[in-house]
């Protein structure tokens, strides 16, 4: 397999000591589940990919990014999960 080449790291250890790398990103065409829709969050919050690439990728739009960005800041992966969005939804 050839790795294309370029300046951003290949591989991140997050703050609770798991490490996330290019592998571990969700294919193109995924179904969204909380899990995989954190482990995005957490590649570009951790500078595995960039924004701008990971919306171009998963077809995202920056709001919805940006929500996913805020649940998991405030609340964790549980608020990434479509039954669990009125729960944490503002009013």
């Amino acid at each position: 397999m050839f790795l294309k080449k370029t300046d951003a790291p290949r591989t991140v250890v997050l703050p609770d000591g798991r490490v996330l790398t290019v592998a571990d990103l969700p294919p193109e065409d995924t179904r969204w589940v909380a899990s995989r829709k954190e482990t995005v969050v957490n590649a570009v919050l951790y500078d595995l990919i960039r924004k701008d690439e990971a919306l171009r990728r998963y077809g995202l739009s920056e709001e919805e990014f940006d929500s996913w960005v805020k649940a998991v800041q405030k609340h964790g992966r549980a608020a990434l999960k479509v039954t669990a969005l009125q729960r944490f939804r503002q009013p």
